[in-house]
């Protein structure tokens, strides 16, 4: 019965119940909600940033932030157009843009691991400079002559059914990071760095290698959903998932990951992806305005840090009461007099 009330009163539990919730409301406003098309489209329009995300909640579990993840997409998207531009098959773009992405997240991971520069100060500056660089690679062009092969990467779906190929990606990709990050040394390293970094490094967990490692990951997650963007999309352009970085970390801090680092899991940020995305949904069939909805989004990221917030300070209270109390000189309540060694007498 224990263990039945603490999952009940886990964070992925209450996700779970939103989840419902989601479900619930967007039946209500539409009666499209539960077609395969919709399930279909709502799933795949998603999928770029939940792929995003799988390397974004392994930073902030290390007390770490990316910001500029949508700009790295945006760049890697150019690629793929110039490379196609240039006549090269879209089969050799692609390991192509993979790359782009790796150099990107290595020019993060140095700056922070091994120059020493805060990641949040570093990822906006390179935000700028990879959208520049997008802009500069592809101009106010778009590129749209891929081959119906990769669009079917974006929108085609397995089978008849109304899931995407881009869902079976993620999916794989989130069995790996699940696993790396909840089931091996690695993982169990990530969380030590973002609880005490310096506790870490004294254990010999090589901190600089591991952070340079989680941003060139960053970078070829980037890069896959670059591909799987500009596939459903079917276009190429600079300004490609401009305000990605906003769902992302939304996404990860609802999934119940602490900004501050050192806690969260996958599976939490997994079904706070499904809850965005399927609130974005339902808001789209009632009519809401695209500017609206980043509005709402903006909004969540605020009220899950609000929560947070207040959940860390109401912990860190008891815990400096509770110091207090086991600080205190116990007292004899039984109203008998007390001689010192000196034969003073004491209160009891």
């Amino acid at each position: 019965m224990k263990r039945v009330r603490e999952a009940a009163t886990r964070w992925e539990a209450l996700l779970l119940v939103f989840l419902i919730g989601t479900f619930v409301f967007g039946a209500g406003v539409s009666k499209y909600f539960w077609t395969a098309s919709n399930i279909s489209i709502a799933t795949a329009s998603f999928m770029p940033v939940a792929i995003v995300a799988l390397a974004m909640t392994l930073i902030i579990v290390t007390g770490e932030i990316d910001i500029s993840v949508g700009s790295i997409v945006g760049l890697c998207a150019a690629s793929l157009g110039v490379c196609l531009e240039q006549g090269l098959p879209i089969g050799a773009a692609m390991p192509l843009s993979l790359v782009v992405g790796a150099l990107a997240g290595l020019g993060n991971g140095v700056m922070v691991a091994y120059v020493g520069l805060p990641s949040l100060v570093v990822t906006i500056g390179t935000l700028a400079l990879y959208r520049g660089l997008a802009q500069i690679v592809l101009r106010e062009r778009g590129v749209s002559d891929f081959p119906e092969w990769y669009q079917n990467i974006g929108f085609g779906t397995i089978g008849g059914s109304p899931f995407p190929w881009s869902s079976l990606i993620f999916a794989v990709l989130a069995i790996g990071f699940a696993v790396f990050l909840h089931a091996t040394r690695g993982g169990r390293a990530l969380y030590a760095i973002g609880n005490n970094r310096e506790a870490a490094r004294y254990s010999g967990i090589d901190v600089k290698r591991a952070l340079l490692g989680l941003f060139v990951t960053s970078g070829v997650m980037c890069s896959v959903a670059a591909i799987v963007l500009t596939a459903y999309l079917a276009s190429a352009r600079s300004d490609t998932a401009s305000g990605l970085e906003l769902q992302v970390i939304t996404a990860v801090v609802l999934g119940g990951v602490d900004i501050f680092g050192g806690s969260g899991t996958l599976g939490g940020v997994v079904i706070a992806l499904f809850v965005l995305a399927f609130v974005q949904n339902s808001l789209g069939l009632a009519g809401v305005t695209p500017e609206a909805q980043q509005i709402a989004t903006g909004g969540v990221l605020i009220a899950t840090l609000s929560v947070f917030g207040a959940a860390r300070f109401v912990r860190a209270h008891s815990a400096a009461r509770g110091r207090f109390r086991r600080r205190r000189p116990h007292t004899l309540t039984t109203g008998r007099r007390l001689e010192g060694p000196s034969g003073e007498v004491r209160s009891p």
